[in-house]
């Protein structure tokens, strides 16, 4: 089965500049999450930054020009975001998913959770590839 983060990351594509997204310097949200590991299940801590409709994490918070993400996930290629409580058993829980995986993540707090969910919402409908910018509405300017 092929794996969401693989294909998610992109891993075979993945270059250096990372589509050119400055993702050290003014991220639309960034922070600690806990995330389950891809091939051993366990849950590790690990400061993720949302910037142009990518998802980085990153081993530590001190991120510069020369650091390297340890993976990168296109919110584009992701259907949903929403809680996670109840299928995880755990408080702050949310997960992520695409047609075919589904990924999970755990906030310090139930702010914290619905501050990601509600960026990485924003991020999918700003990205997704199925909205084209002539369908975008912008209803401020329709007043």
């Amino acid at each position: 089965m092929a794996s969401l983060w693989r294909a998610a990351m992109g891993q075979a594509e993945m270059t250096d500049d990372y589509d050119g997204i400055e993702f050290w310097s003014e991220p639309e949200r960034n922070g600690w999450l806990t995330k389950q590991g891809e091939y051993i299940k366990t849950w590790r801590c690990r400061w993720f930054v949302l910037k142009q409709g990518k998802l980085f994490w990153f081993k530590d918070s001190t991120i510069t020009r020369t650091s390297r993400p340890r993976g990168v996930i296109p919110v584009a290629s992701c259907l949903t975001v929403k809680g996670a409580e109840d299928v995880l058993n755990k408080q702050y829980a949310f997960e992520l998913s695409t047609r075919t995986e589904t990924m999970y993540f755990i906030a310090d707090s139930e702010k914290e959770k619905e501050d990601w969910i509600n960026s990485i919402g924003r991020s999918i409908v700003q990205h997704s590839r199925s909205v084209t910018d002539s369908e975008i509405v912008d209803y401020d300017s329709q007043r």
